[in-house]
């Protein structure tokens, strides 16, 4: 095989961790059997990646642009706020949380991982911080397309939003249950719209100044 730059490994290698973490967990999973899902041989994997650490976070950023990516497809924003909650978060189930359970867990594992050994619990952080901006980013790109006004701020938006779905998914991952899930998250999004009261923003009338 030729020389490949480690710029160019670095997706195959990222690749490889998601599918390890997902099929065997995170804990269970050693750079070892990274490198050898990857094709790879360990030391290569440890060029590009010189501490797991800087793997895990390549991880996270992957999944954090796929799930942005879920929420994007096929989504009109200018539709509105209510269309884009429930049309986005109901892509991203579909498409990374009913057949995809392990990478549900494997995203809690690298919390948990990031918690418990990270002093300031940096890629817990950026989990969060990076799911809630897309849910906020795409709630006011729809509101300014649809022209639309919501009765909470966006960024409270975006965090509400995580919060529902993330409990439901963690739900979902200890007791699958597809009929249960799909119920649930329409209520959901139910009361997110209720909470966030997308209204049009009222058209100020033209002047009548100078008019006889």
């Amino acid at each position: 095989m030729g020389y490949v730059k480690a710029a160019e490994r670095e997706p195959q290698i990222v690749a490889a961790a998601i599918a390890e973490f997902s099929d065997h967990g995170v804990p269970a999973t050693t750079l070892r059997a990274v490198a050898g899902r990857a094709g790879i041989p360990l030391g290569t994997l440890h060029y590009v990646f010189p501490s797991k650490d800087r793997l895990l976070r390549a991880v996270i950023l992957a999944v954090i642009e796929e799930i942005s990516t879920s929420l994007r497809a096929e989504l009109s924003v200018d539709s509105g706020v209510e269309h884009a909650l429930r049309h986005g978060v109901a892509s991203f189930w579909d498409k990374l949380v009913s057949h995809r359970v392990g990478l549900q867990t494997m995203q809690y594992e690298l919390m948990t991982y990031s918690l418990r050994s990270e002093s300031d619990g940096d890629l817990a952080r950026l989990q969060y911080e990076r799911y809630s901006a897309v849910v906020t980013g795409f709630c006011e790109q729809a509101a300014q397309a649809a022209g639309e006004r919501c009765a909470a701020g966006f960024d409270t938006l975006g965090r509400m939003a995580l919060a529902l779905v993330d409990g439901l998914i963690l739900q979902y991952v200890a007791k699958p249950d597809p009929e249960r899930a799909r119920r649930d998250l329409t209520h959901a999004l139910d009361m997110l719209v209720l909470y966030a009261d997308p209204q049009p923003v009222a058209r100020s009338m033209p002047s009548r100044s100078g008019r006889a």
